[in-house]
C-alpha cells in the first residue's frame, strides 16, 4: 500500500457506510430533559425549514413521536393552528409532565400528550397527516411493531418525517455513534416494514431528513 493510501485510510474508514445491522441505543432518560430545551437547538435543527419541507399546513393532524418535552410539538402546534391537532407521544410519563408544564406556560391548547408504549403509538388508525420523529427512532427497543403502529396511524395520504444524526461523515461526531444512523441502516428497516422513501434531504447541519409514505 502506498504512503498516500495509508494517509487516506482513516478518512475513508470514517466516511464508509456503517453496516445495516445495529443495536438500539438506550432510551434517553427524562433526567436529561434540559438538553432538549438547549439554547442552540433552533439554529441546529431549524424547525421552520423542517416544517416547510413537510409542507405542514393549517388544519393538519400530526404526531411528535418520542416527543420528550415537546420542543417540536409545541412549534408544530403554531403551524397547524387551532383547526389542527398535535399528538405529543412519549413512553416516559415524566417527559409528558414536563410537556404539560410548557403547554400551560405557553397557553398552547392544540397539543394532546399521549402515553405510548414501546410497540404502540396509542392513536387512532388512519388519523394522522404526519408523524414527526426527531433523534428518537434509533432508541426504539422494538422497532418492528412500532413501525407497524406508525403505518396504521397514517391517513391514505399521510407521511413520516424521520430525522436522525448522520452516522457517516464528520458533521455529527459530537454525538455518540449509537445515537446516529446511516442511510443503509434506515433503508434496511423501513422499506421491509411497508414504507416507501419519498426523498432524503440534507439541509440540516448535523442531521438527515427522510420522508416516507406507506407503500401501496
Amino acid at each position: 500500500m502506498t504512503l498516500l493510501a495509508l494517509a487516506l485510510l482513516p478518512l475513508l474508514l470514517l466516511q464508509a457506510p456503517a453496516p445495516a445491522d445495529r443495536t438500539p441505543a438506550k432510551v434517553m432518560s427524562f433526567h436529561g430533559a434540559d438538553w432538549l430545551e438547549r439554547a442552540d437547538r433552533e439554529e441546529e435543527q431549524r424547525p421552520a425549514e423542517v416544517f416547510r419541507a413537510m409542507h405542514l399546513k393549517k388544519g393538519d393532524v400530526v404526531a411528535d413521536l418520542g416527543c420528550g418535552t415537546g420542543w417540536f410539538a409545541r412549534r408544530m402546534a403554531r403551524v397547524v393552528g387551532s383547526q389542527g391537532r398535535v399528538y405529543a407521544i412519549d413512553i416516559q410519563p415524566e417527559m409528558l409532565d414536563l410537556l404539560r408544564g410548557y403547554l400551560e406556560k405557553e397557553r398552547t391548547l392544540n397539543v394532546e400528550p399521549v402515553l405510548g408504549t414501546e410497540t404502540d403509538m396509542k392513536v387512532a388508525p388512519g388519523s394522522l397527516d404526519w408523524v414527526l420523529m426527531v433523534d428518537v427512532y434509533h432508541e426504539f427497543q422494538q422497532p418492528k411493531p412500532m413501525l407497524e403502529s406508525i403505518r396504521r396511524s397514517l391517513k391514505p395520504t399521510g407521511k413520516v418525517a424521520l430525522i436522525e444524526y448522520r452516522l457517516d461523515g464528520t458533521t455529527a461526531v459530537h454525538i455518540r455513534p449509537e445515537h446516529r444512523m446511516s442511510v443503509d441502516q434506515v433503508m434496511a428497516e423501513w422499506p421491509p416494514a411497508g414504507f416507501r422513501l419519498v426523498k432524503t434531504l440534507e439541509f440540516l447541519p448535523t442531521q438527515r431528513l427522510f420522508i416516507f409514505e406507506a407503500a401501496r
